[in-house]
């Protein structure tokens, strides 16, 4: 027992490693990445902590070399579903009840080991599997769940200190429990560390998770929780269940003890959970939380007074960085004439000049999309590009699909600004530009908050501040993460907390105190420090006058 108010520390934002060219951690990648290329992974289900093997099996490949299998995983039928929550049930007591610095510890221990010892392992996989560069894994994988780790503990600490007040002769306080019953995290292919914060964050507030990972991420979530074992996660807290979600979802959304759901992936999908939760309210335990983060047509809009220079950069960097396959990726953009008169040629070159191939030669700027129904996705989208009248590919536009799901970064000018391609989601790295006069800027952001269904990320460039302070205004609720003269990627935990509404989620800002606030229920207990011992009030005592009456 230990007589003392503990603090986490406080929390800094990892530093991201360059891999430059003789660099230690340029080796220790390198060695990582022959290592897994060299293996084929047995991934089974983990459930109460042991490995349970599954009659069904799927292989992850490479996607930028999809005759390289790097792991086969076994898949979830309903029965394992049950068993899992079964575990976490039997896990629950134990864990809702850990004194939350106790379970702090292990998060905190688990930012410590990814820093250092596991940090390789987890990169490779996720540059492997998903088809990242070394830059791309090692701001998502190591850095940003790092930065999760360490940083939810701190907010949590924060939510606990937030107490009602007390009036003389009592005392009052907030009891944060943990969620009655299990969180089913459904987690995305394209960031690991959003697919290890969606399971642990619910964790760390003492919930009992069912872990339903993309299957191309389940290599990277393999390793994860091996890691969050040796950190000291009890068995049963976090339970792996990979598998097709059209199997594991109906299962887990059908228990009554279903205390929420965590889920980063297709508006559609999140929507067809919202009906099937609403469909079956009656049978819960409790009104399950559901907290999504869902799909984005993100925007820059360019004022005539932009910097060509900082507008070209965050366009190409927006757009085709991890070719395109981010929630915040640009994919549509409001540029004046006078400056697309100066930008195409250069944005069309710069385009054309994209190093792009495999993960693993240090030179890609770009990989591959994630798989097969990816590739044939944004090929109909190119081919609609071109059959449609008024759209026109600037740059690239070809897509091969011989030895990975290779996509070149496309440039696309719509004259229609309400054309599928400025509209849809396509998820891939294909940027659509629609070119505006000068002087309807004002008309043009009207049209920019109006013409999608989403409001997750969205960006303006201007130099003069009378249009930013315009471009604020008119796109308050276009976007949840919004950016000036800079591009609408990179969310930093603890910098700008992620997250947007309309189409694109509930907009509980993973990254901060908000969403974890989602992961608990609170008990406000009032303690009478001097109870009393009459019911009669003061007024119901006589005086003189009553006695007249």
């Amino acid at each position: 027992m230990i007589q003392a108010q503990t603090h986490v520390p406080l929390p800094a934002n990892e530093a991201v490693r360059n891999h430059a060219p003789g660099s230690p951690e340029r080796h220790e990648l390198r060695r990582a990445l022959m290592t897994q290329q060299a293996t084929v992974v047995e991934i089974p289900l983990v459930i109460g902590g042991r490995a349970v093997s599954a009659a069904r099996r799927r292989p992850i490949v490479c996607p930028h070399d999809h005759g390289h299998v790097l792991a086969q995983v076994h898949s979830a039928e309903p029965a394992h579903v049950a068993q899992a929550i079964a575990a976490a049930a039997a896990a629950w007591p134990a864990w809702s009840r850990t004194p939350w610095a106790e379970r702090a510890a292990i998060f905190l221990r688990a930012a410590e080991l990814l820093a250092t010892r596991w940090r390789a392992t987890i990169n490779a996989a996720t540059m492997l599997a998903q088809s990242k560069t070394p830059h791309q894994a090692e701001i998502d994988a190591a850095c940003e769940l790092i930065d999760f780790w360490r940083f939810n503990p701190y907010f949590a600490e924060r939510l606990f200190q937030e107490q009602p007040q007390s009036a003389p002769g009592s005392w009052n306080y907030a009891d944060w429990r943990p969620l009655e019953g299990f969180v089913l995290a459904i987690t995305p292919f394209n960031f690991t560390s959003i697919t290890a914060n969606l399971a642990t964050a619910p964790a760390l507030l003492g919930n009992v998770v069912l872990w339903k990972p993309a299957h191309e991420a389940t290599l990277a979530a393999h390793y994860l929780l091996e890691l969050l074992t040796a950190a000291g996660l009890p068995p049963g807290v976090i339970n792996l269940l990979p598998g097709e979600g059209r199997t594991i979802g109906p299962a887990a959304l059908g228990d009554p003890n279903l205390a929420g759901v965590h889920f980063t992936g297709s508006t559609p999908s999140f929507n067809a959970i919202w009906r099937e939760v609403g469909a079956q309210i009656a049978r819960y335990r409790n009104y399950p939380r559901l907290v999504g983060e869902t799909g984005g047509k993100d925007f820059i809009v360019a004022h005539p007074s932009a910097d060509e220079d900082a507008l070209l950069t965050a366009l190409i960097r927006g757009a085709f960085e991890y070719q395109g396959q981010k929630c915040s990726a640009v994919s549509r953009a409001y540029l004046p004439r006078s400056l697309w008169l100066r930008l195409e040629a250069r944005l069309a070159d710069t385009i054309a000049a994209l190093p792009m191939g495999d993960p693993c030669d240090f030179k890609s700027f770009v990989g591959a999309v994630i798989n097969r129904h990816a590739w044939t996705n944004i090929r109909d989208y190119l081919e609609l590009a071109r059959g449609t009248a008024g759209c026109r590919i600037v740059a690239g536009g070809s897509c091969s699909d011989t030895h990975g799901f290779f996509v070149h970064p496309t440039l696309i000018e719509s004259e229609d600004p309400r054309s599928r391609l400025m509209t849809e989601e396509i998820f891939g790295p294909v940027l659509t530009c629609h070119v505006y006069e000068d002087q309807a800027y004002e008309q043009v952001l009207t049209l920019c908050d109006q013409t999608s269904p989403f409001g997750l990320t969205g960006a303006v460039f201007a130099r003069e501040q009378p249009a930013i302070g315009l471009a604020l205004d008119r796109l308050r609720h276009a976007a949840g993460n919004f950016y000036i003269n800079d591009k609408p990627t990179g969310a930093v935990v603890g910098q700008q907390p992620f997250g947007g509404a309309r189409a694109s989620g509930t907009n509980d800002k993973a990254g901060s105190g908000t969403n974890l606030l989602r992961w608990v229920t609170p008990r406000v207990i009032k303690e009478n420090l001097a109870p009393p011992h009459d019911y009669r009030y003061p007024y119901m005592e006589g005086d003189a006058a009553d006695d007249t009456h």
